[in-house]
């Protein structure tokens, strides 16, 4: 289950250096978030704020690649661990083989509190199965709940998500239809300041020169993921419904699930079935009971098709029940440990700040800023 990215401390000098990497990621963030609303102005504009002069236009090789801190060595970029599998970034490409290579994947989700079905089907199952593939980094986006005394500018959620895509220097972002064009935006961005600011611009003010961010690729999510409400079909599952039964909690007792699934909307046609639009409670339900169990939709159609509501919910509620107990079990040994839960999470905030730090750093010598 997500905690926050810095949860309370056990010790005064825990509190102290998980303080300042907070410190440091939002200053990042808060920069960041800045810096894409004044390269949202006219090039001119942008190019007289900074004191440059904006050359003719012309094109050079859009090179990907991890940024390494300035004045570090590799060492600090080696590997990054952020509640998640991790492996070598992209500074590191020319020492690595390439089967070892992989690119790196950021989500994040909101502190809204409780987790529910929906959330968890949604992303966060699929997150376990990105660590096998990609290098991934999974955070808690919290300046999105608006705790920094800063303009409301630089707290609007599209300015936020690619602040949170660029700083990482994310190669795929996990997103639905309702995000792809705040991934465009960050896409846009990335490329308009790898023009100002990157190539032989950055190269002239003591830089490696390229890119200075890559530019993400949106990563689809696998279908069938979308859960709906318990209560209307049609709509989804949310943890803002103003009902408790229309969403199953991943922390619900069984005998809580076991009545929100007896009394969650059902409909008066006979059998069960997939994909009809008269019907979005029964395509909802054996969505549910389909990616609970793991079976394949036909396996579900071919046992469901002629079973009544009784019946089903029962085995739903069964499926539900045995699919969240090894979840809940596992929340409570990691919550019951808290200074090993501490520990994991100021390990994850400072090799994370890592990465940020030696995106900014770059950020800040190609546009000719000094750091404080």
């Amino acid at each position: 289950m997500p905690q926050s990215f810095f949860p309370r401390m056990k010790s005064s000098s825990q509190r102290a250096r998980a303080h300042r990497q907070r410190g440091r990621v939002r200053m990042g963030r808060s920069v960041f978030s800045h810096f894409l609303n004044l390269s949202n102005h006219s090039p001119r504009f942008a190019a007289t704020t900074i004191g440059y002069r904006l050359q003719t236009r012309r094109s050079y090789s859009k090179r990907s690649g991890g940024i390494a801190p300035l004045g570090l060595p590799n060492r600090y970029t080696a590997s990054v661990r952020c509640l998640c599998t991790v492996s070598a970034t992209q500074s590191d490409v020319s020492e690595a083989p390439p089967s070892s290579i992989k690119k790196r994947v950021v989500s994040g989700v909101q502190p809204t509190g409780s987790i529910h079905l929906g959330n968890y089907l949604g992303a966060i199952k699929n997150w376990t199965l990105l660590q096998n593939t990609y290098e991934t980094l999974f955070f808690i986006v919290d300046l999105h709940a608006g705790d920094e005394n800063v303009g409301v500018a630089l707290l609007t959620y599209p300015v936020l998500m690619a602040s949170d895509i660029l700083l990482y220097q994310t190669d795929l972002v996990p997103v639905g239809e309702d995000q792809t064009q705040h991934l465009e935006l960050t896409r846009e961005l990335a490329e308009r300041v790898n023009y100002l600011f990157g190539g032989k611009k950055w190269k002239k003010m003591g830089g490696r020169g390229g890119a200075l961010f890559k530019v993400p690729e949106a990563l689809i999510p696998p279908s069938g993921a979308r859960v709906m409400s318990l209560t209307d079909g049609l709509s989804k599952m949310s943890k803002s419904a103003p009902s408790d039964l229309s969403r199953i909690n991943l922390l619900d007792a069984k005998d809580v699930i076991a009545n929100k699934i007896k009394r969650c909307k059902t409909d008066s046609f006979p059998g069960l079935e997939f994909d009809n639009p008269d019907r979005p409670e029964s395509n909802n339900l054996l969505s549910i009971y389909q990616l609970v169990t793991g079976k394949t939709k036909e396996e579900v159609t071919q046992e469901c098709k002629d079973m009544n509501w009784g019946t089903f919910k029962i085995n739903l509620t069964d499926a539900l029940i045995n699919h969240l107990h090894p979840i809940q079990v596992r929340y409570e040994e990691i919550t019951s440990d808290a200074p090993y839960l501490d520990k994991v999470l100021l390990e994850g905030a400072t090799k994370a700040a890592e990465i940020a730090d030696a995106t900014l750093n770059n950020v800040y010598q190609a546009m000719g800023f000094l750091r404080r």
